[in-house]
């Protein structure tokens, strides 16, 4: 059986197990895993919450991660604004980036999720109402989720993954992780 581990990724809490180079110490997955063997498939940007998967299988983490096999990946996203049918629209056909067209996404509005509280919150303006999407891609390009919501005029303020193919973060709250089945 190989080992996978699911880790629900705090804000704040760089992609990897070590630090280099910073004049500032900065949160790793080294303050919170102490596995040897295991690395991240996939990345999750520092400033962004939610699942993150690792494994020492080299196949999984490729299945997982590489864009060819099209594992979806399902965000819960606050953003900026009350979306349109048509914004839903053209993130449901793909919208163009500096680097292309991107995939289909599922999209749909969402009542507030019951999610912990972020550290630091989310910057909140009165006159600026926000909503939540699910939103669900099978690609995985750099910061792709909030440039999709961005280029469809409504700024991602939080950014939470919450499933990669059948793995979820159902039970986890932020920093713990387990072995998934």
């Amino acid at each position: 059986m190989s080992k996978l581990i699911l880790f629900n990724k705090p804000f704040g809490v760089l992609p990897q197990f070590t630090d280099r180079g910073s004049e500032t110490k900065r949160s790793t997955l080294s303050d919170f895993i102490d596995l040897p063997g295991v690395y991240p498939a996939g990345r999750l940007d520092r400033d962004s919450e939610g699942l993150m998967m690792l494994t020492g299988d080299g196949k999984l983490q490729a299945r997982i991660s590489d864009p060819k096999y099209k594992m979806p990946k399902a965000y819960l996203v606050q953003v900026e604004g009350e979306v349109s049918d048509e914004s839903l629209a053209m993130l449901q056909q793909g919208v163009e980036l500096k680097d292309g067209l991107t995939r289909p996404a599922e999209v749909e509005r969402i009542d507030d999720p019951d999610l912990w509280p972020r550290d630091p919150p989310i910057r909140v303006r009165k006159s600026v109402p926000d909503c939540w999407l699910k939103l669900t891609i099978s690609e995985g390009r750099n910061r792709q989720v909030r440039r999709m919501t961005a280029a469809v005029g409504h700024p991602t303020l939080r950014l939470v993954r919450w499933s990669v193919g059948d793995w979820s973060l159902e039970g986890l709250q932020p920093g713990e992780w387990r072995h998934a089945e």
